[in-house]
């Protein structure tokens, strides 16, 4: 990751020494560069440049509102899971025009704010099952609209990713079976509030191989054909995200290559064509800054016991993800590595973010930064033992602000109130 390198024995996000960082804000924190964001991003862009493309950023990896801000200012609409992260969208500057509406548990009371949103309503709805559809169309027809609809299909493609966020399989959770879809289509036609206007496919997140992304565009691109055979018109054809990224020695898919299948089996569709990233833009983008507070010798084990925990970083923990961590104080080149168990603070044997991970010697009090620590870290992060979520910082060049601060614990509890029946008990 060029944006994070060392410099006179110090690592830096971009030109700002983390040290620094740390030193005014504390830590755990999590530290972004600007100019990560901006290369991502402009690297799809330009792989699909002369195609009628809306890159919409999925939210769900981070959902801070400057990075949103920054890559609305470079031309990205969002990919939504829920109305909260629609509401951040917009008071990011994300125009509804270009907000995609996705998730398998939309709520009425969701739908509603979409179509409501910024009065003329979203861009999308990625309509899951048969139920939704009815459902949507229901709340649509009692405003007076029809909803912009794009049936999500579960192709039964094997992304060859990890179980937990792999998501086109007949067995996972999402879209409607490849087999129905020409039988649910027909439906959504019939109904009074849904007004169709593309397909959506999604098939995991993590993918380090462009197989499975063929398989499903061939599906789909036959899909396609067929139901505008059936007299629908399809518009837009929504691609999904899941390019991986590295977090140790992946390969990621090169964008170019795979704009290249997009430009072969689905380009020639005539459709306007919509892509979720997430990861890919803000994985390598952010780290998480973080502290040693005791080196503690057991038995048999060395652990690095650090200050921040599976509250801050849970990917871990949930999905024994790995994430490179390195001193923030350049190592000495010729120090031995021996093998330590990197753990937070957090009351839970699963708060372990490497075991057995060959280290040079460090120190209580010393800097260690966890890379690729962009996506679905802060978004993921929860306050659990009553600890403070983490500040966020956004680096530019040479200067740096925090673009969410950590909450005090008067702040944490000012959503609580005491029953009466308490507040007299020992009166």
């Amino acid at each position: 990751m060029p944006w994070f390198a060392y410099r006179n024995g110090v690592l830096h996000a971009e030109n700002v020494p983390l040290d620094h960082i740390a030193a005014e804000v504390g830590t755990p924190v999590y530290v972004y560069s600007t100019a990560a964001l901006t290369d991502r991003y402009t690297s799809l862009a330009e792989a699909f440049a002369g195609l009628p493309v809306l890159i919409a950023y999925a939210m769900k990896a981070n959902a801070n509102m400057a990075l949103i801000r920054h890559l609305g200012s470079l031309g990205a609409g969002a990919d939504v899971v829920s109305a909260g992260e629609l509401q951040i969208a917009m008071k990011a500057g994300i125009a509804p025009g270009k907000i995609i509406f996705a998730g398998v548990g939309k709520t009425r009371a969701e739908m509603a704010i979409a179509l409501k949103a910024g009065n003329t309503g979203i861009a999308q709805f990625n309509v899951e099952s048969e139920p939704e559809l009815d459902a949507l169309s229901a709340v649509s027809a009692s405003l007076g609209v029809k909803a912009p609809v794009a049936i999500r299909i579960n192709p039964d493609v094997d992304a060859k990713t990890h179980k937990k966020i792999t998501t086109g399989k007949a067995e996972n959770k999402f879209g409607i079976s490849y087999t129905r879809a020409r039988e649910v289509y027909a439906h959504a036609a019939k109904l009074p509030g849904i007004r169709i206007t593309g397909v959506h496919v999604h098939i995991g997140s993590q993918l380090t191989d462009l197989a499975p992304y063929e398989a499903t565009f061939i599906k789909l691109a036959e899909l396609v054909k067929d139901l505008r055979a059936d007299g629908h018109d399809i518009q837009r054809i929504d691609l999904g995200g899941g390019i991986g990224i590295t977090y140790d020695d992946e390969t990621p898919p090169d964008p170019r290559a795979y704009a290249d299948l997009v430009r072969k089996y689905i380009a020639p569709l005539g459709c306007e064509i919509a892509l979720e990233p997430g990861r890919y833009i803000v994985g390598n983008a952010g780290l998480l800054l973080t502290a040693v507070t005791f080196v503690k010798p057991a038995e048999g084990k060395t652990f690095l016991i650090l200050d921040s925990g599976m509250n801050d970083l849970i990917r871990p923990a949930m999905y024994e993800a790995f994430h490179r961590i390195v001193p923030v104080k350049a190592p000495n080149p010729e120090a031995e590595l021996a093998p330590v168990d990197v753990v937070g603070p957090v009351c839970e044997s699963g708060d372990t973010f490497a075991e057995d991970r060959p280290m040079p010697p460090v120190d209580d009090g010393d800097l260690l930064a966890i890379l690729s620590a962009g996506a679905y870290s802060s978004s993921m992060a929860s306050t659990y033992n009553a600890r403070p979520l983490a500040p966020e910082v956004l680096v530019d060049g040479d200067r740096f602000a925090i673009v969410r601060r950590r909450p005090s614990i008067d702040e944490m509890t000012a959503l609580e109130t005491q029953p009466a029946w308490l507040s007299k008990a020992k009166a």
